[in-house]
């Protein structure tokens, strides 16, 4: 959306997308949206898994908008593919699947964020400013469906004990406990009447303490190891 604040921009760079779905209007769509965007530049578009994969690698672009369900290789499937072969590219999982195993298994493949198709379209370019500038995203309504997914996996003993849980601070459990409800940096911030920069620390020293890479990792950690009490 033409106007809204990039703070955290720190280049003059677009981010470069590359554009996944097998549906060619919705994808077009997408992209002409997109291409109004001055900070945004659409680098490549993919029908299926397979395209995705090989299309990363070509442009290695900062944000991959990918959908779940895809023929030739699933969206879950080809997460997993760009993620080793570009580690540098954030995943947005966009699709009309609410499932919460669809959901669990595209952040256990390392997507960034799982957005329904719901949302107005505008309010993508939206999604890849807040996951470029180092947010994850997950719609409330899917964080809610996600831990209730997590939690039957943990009943089911098919997630493994790894080494002792390192202590997080009061207030860091705080911080964890929003951020798995789906708030994020700034929701998080006015909920604890504390500022952003602070939350931002905050979520930062978590993920250094428990050696993860996202915010939505500690969170399956965080239900994994009990940290969280799952209702």
């Amino acid at each position: 959306m033409a106007g809204d604040p990039i703070a955290e921009q720190e280049t003059l760079e677009p981010i470069r997308v590359l554009v996944v779905d097998d549906h060619a209007l919705f994808r077009r769509g997408l992209e002409m949206v997109l291409e109004q965007e001055p900070d945004i530049e659409v680098v490549g578009e993919a029908g299926d898994g397979g395209q995705a994969v090989q299309k990363s690698i070509e442009t290695a672009p900062d944000i991959v908008l990918m959908d779940v369900r895809m023929p030739k290789g699933s969206g879950i499937e080809a997460c997993r593919a760009i993620k080793e072969a570009v580690p540098s590219a954030k995943i947005i999982m966009l699709t009309i699947s609410d499932e919460e195993l669809d959901l669990y298994e595209a952040i256990k493949a390392g997507a960034t964020g799982y957005l329904l198709k719901e949302i107005s379209i505008e309010e993508v370019a939206s999604a890849i400013r807040a996951v470029q500038n180092g947010q994850s995203l997950i719609s409330p309504s899917m964080a809610s469906k996600l831990l209730t997914e997590f939690a039957i996996m943990v009943k089911r003993g098919d997630e493994k004990e790894q080494v002792p849980t390192p202590r997080l601070t009061d207030r860091e459990m705080e911080v964890l406990r929003l951020v798995a409800r789906g708030l994020n940096n700034r929701d998080i911030a006015k909920e604890l009447f504390i500022s952003e920069n602070t939350v931002k620390n905050h979520v930062r020293n978590i993920l250094e303490k428990l050696q993860l890479h996202s915010r939505m990792e500690a969170v399956v950690y965080a239900v994994r190891e009990k940290l969280l009490e799952i209702t």
